[in-house]
């Protein structure tokens, strides 16, 4: 699917997204597993550590699910959330779907149907680690110039080399990958995103339109949290307007109170 997927890159990426999501979403309302409404927040990555096209969606999710009464928190089971062989059929058949609707799909191979797509899921504790590993991709490209080595001018394209350092996934050993400067330049700029893609997106309970169920749940599972906010809210000799009366000029929701930010810690603009 690669080849197919770099040529259409805005159309695949994005039902790479709502395939991958939909699965997801799909198979945690079944009552064996979560039986609600889940919240996914995605990356889009393109590459591997030696910058091979490699297009995947990376997703962070609380462990559970959204009740249908829009009150009830359904926890998932400890170090479990979704089975991955049954996630990874769902996925494979919504992406399917989903090509079937565009002429691209006559140009996919006929064997990738009857491939497994790889899925996998683990549980990452209170999800602090998944998004100090996830947030470098939000705005880092695809190599970081600490990781190129050497630039061996040789006086032209052809002969002229590059050659970077990358950890092997499978052994976490430091390897060298020397390139033509063309070969480099090709392997960049293949991750290079369409222009204005959203290469973060969310669904579930994180979805712009069920806003007003996120902070209703936020507030019912963090309500000491948000009662202590709102009490240094009140108690802030600086606001002149309580905090909890802001609205948001965007989606016209409560704002909720963090902390106020001395001149020092404020960034410009």
């Amino acid at each position: 699917m690669r080849p197919l997927v770099r040529a259409n890159q805005k159309v695949l990426y994005s039902l790479l997204f709502q395939a991958s999501a939909e699965a997801a979403q799909k198979l945690a309302h079944d009552p064996r597993y979560i039986g609600g409404q889940i919240g996914l927040v995605g990356v889009l990555h393109t590459w591997t550590r030696n910058l091979i096209f490699h297009p995947h969606v990376h997703y962070l999710a609380p462990a559970g699910g959204l009740h249908a009464d829009g009150q009830t928190w359904l926890p998932a089971r400890p170090g479990f959330f979704l089975p991955v062989r049954a996630l990874s059929k769902l996925f494979r058949a919504a992406f399917r779907r989903a090509l079937q609707k565009l002429k691209l799909f006559d140009k996919a191979p006929s064997k990738v149907w009857r491939q497994k797509w790889v899925v996998h899921c683990k549980p990452v504790g209170d999800g602090q680690a998944a998004l100090k590993y996830l947030a470098p991709y939000i705005h880092r490209v695809a190599i970081s110039n600490r990781r190129l080595l050497s630039f061996d001018n040789r006086g032209s394209m052809e002969s002229s080399q590059v050659t970077f350092q990358y950890r092997a996934s499978n052994t976490a050993q430091l390897k060298r990958c020397r390139l033509s400067v063309e070969q480099f330049f090709q392997r960049f700029l293949q991750h290079v995103l369409p222009h204005a893609f959203v290469k973060v997106r969310y669904f579930g309970f994180f979805g712009a339109s069920v806003r007003r169920k996120l902070t209703a749940l936020q507030i019912r599972l963090g309500t000491q949290a948000h009662n202590s906010v709102e009490h240094q809210a009140a108690s802030s000799q600086s606001a002149q307007e309580t905090p909890s009366k802001i609205l948001c000029p965007t989606c016209g929701l409560p704002m909720t109170f963090q902390r106020i930010l001395s001149p020092e810690q404020c960034r410009s603009p």
